[in-house]
């Protein structure tokens, strides 16, 4: 599936959304975050005032390391591809107040086994609404 909920997260494969080793959101992966901001300024529009909420868009990626002029290290890689969704939610409406990103690198694994379906599991986007 290219979306799972985990727990109280709403989570994207990476692959989904960004190219190998790349922060550029890919068009099927630009398409499905404009999809959840409609759903996401609805939800928005029906929370209560006086409850203060953000976004979390989390990074994650595997635990092999990368090592490339534009992504020294997967923190780098993680945080990249939070802000590539943060941005393209805040084009789509979604107020700059109301979100945060973070990158957790490979420090944060769904599936700790060392195998491809390991790797691919763990190289994700998660977003869960949380008070601030």
């Amino acid at each position: 599936p290219d979306i799972e909920i985990v727990g109280d997260r709403f989570v994207f494969q990476a692959e989904v959304l960004f190219p190998s080793g790349s922060d550029a959101l890919q068009p099927e992966g630009r398409q499905q975050i404009r999809q959840l901001a409609v759903l996401l300024r609805d939800l928005a529009d029906r929370i209560p005032d006086d409850i203060d909420w953000v976004l979390r868009v989390d990074g994650h990626t595997d635990r092999r390391p990368i090592a490339t002029p534009d992504f020294p290290s997967n923190w780098e890689l993680s945080s990249a591809r939070a802000i590539s969704v943060v941005r393209l939610l805040l084009n789509e409406g979604i107020p700059a107040n109301r979100l945060v990103a973070a990158g957790f690198g490979e420090h944060q694994p769904l599936d700790p086994r060392n195998t491809l379906d390991a790797y691919d599991r763990n190289r994700r986007i998660e977003l869960k609404l949380t008070e601030r």
